[in-house]
């Protein structure tokens, strides 16, 4: 079992942040709330833009590619791009939903870019990258929700490199079965999905969405035949109790999962939803003690964690296993 923190952060005043004090108590613990763009020191730091940073950008851009990075305002991008990884955001960039928490653009969506799977190959073939991962905007005007795009996508990428370590990151496909089953089908090495938030703060924070329905989903990858490494996040800061962080860890866990990520909740901007509060770095320390104790493989919790950073770091350790026990 392993648990880590990482504490990365970003410049000051990078994002708008306001209080809301009508939320429910939050989790226990020093509480530290902004109302201006001002925020505590341990989501600040300095950093360049690199020449491999610059080449990673390059590469997308030439290949008409998108990526969470961006497309998300990801505060790690720098880092990441830095070390010449990036999260690839398929099947457009237009979602068809709209939570109060992300900053990917809300739209209807103009068909669909079979060439994108084949040009994502290449962009990973471009940049040498040995492990991907891969997410997607939210497509309810499709009747798969775009699962063929990452089947295609994956198949391209082994096509080039059957080596390559693969972690698809899905929506929730409207509830609809097969489709999940069809990108499992596929054989990602670790299939992820976020369940973002607690049940009381659904209809706020995640509209259109359910966790009984994203449950459902980790459980079903849990019980695959040919099993992945399963995996899950949400973030914090957005008025959620203790108590209600225990819940949902123990909701996550039985449904089989493996892996969970936690992270601060950062305003986007003035149109997206509140930070009710600032989890100082030691809090996420006791998140994840919460978590091991519960029983996770891993558990990654830190104020910049996200889903797809440093992935691959994540989920080494429950990758071994997995190949050591069909080996």
């Amino acid at each position: 079992m392993e648990r880590k923190i990482y504490s990365q952060s970003v410049t000051e005043g990078a994002l708008a942040v306001a209080a809301d004090t009508s939320a429910m108590t939050p989790c226990a613990g020093p509480v530290v709330e902004r109302t201006s763009a001002r925020l505590p020191k341990w989501l600040k730091i300095t950093a360049g833009f690199d020449p491999e940073y610059m080449r990673v950008r390059r590469v997308i851009r030439e290949n008409n590619l998108h990526t969470v990075c961006s497309e998300a305002a990801c505060p790690n991008i720098r880092e990441c791009w830095g070390e010449g990884t990036a999260t690839f955001m398929i099947l457009g960039k237009l979602c068809t939903r709209g939570c109060g928490f992300c900053d990917v653009l809300t739209g209807r969506p103009k068909g669909l870019d079979t060439d994108e799977p084949r040009r994502l190959a290449e962009g990973v073939s471009q940049l040498g990258l040995k492990q991907v991962v891969i997410t997607s905007v939210t497509r309810d005007d499709l009747a798969d929700g775009g699962a063929s795009i990452f089947v295609a996508t994956l198949s391209e990428l082994r096509l080039r490199d059957p080596l390559v370590k693969v972690e698809l990151l899905i929506p929730d496909m409207r509830g609809k079965m097969q489709p999940v089953l069809d990108i499992l089908g596929a054989r990602p090495d670790v299939f992820a999905h976020n369940v973002e938030t607690v049940a009381r703060l659904y209809r706020r924070v995640r509209p259109g969405a359910k966790l009984q329905r994203s449950l459902d989903i980790l459980r079903a990858a849990h019980e695959y035949k040919q099993r992945p490494v399963v995996k899950t996040g949400f973030m914090v800061g957005f008025g959620e109790t203790r108590e209600e962080i225990i819940e949902l860890f123990h909701q996550i866990y039985e449904t089989g999962t493996d892996l969970v990520t936690i992270g601060q909740y950062l305003r986007p901007s003035e149109a997206h939803l509140p930070v009710v509060r600032y989890y100082p770095p030691e809090e996420f320390v006791e998140l994840a003690d919460i978590g091991h104790d519960i029983g996770f493989g891993h558990v990654e919790a830190g104020p910049l964690v996200r889903s797809s950073y440093k992935a691959f770091s994540q989920s080494k350790e429950l990758l071994n296993k997995t190949a050591a026990l069909s080996a």
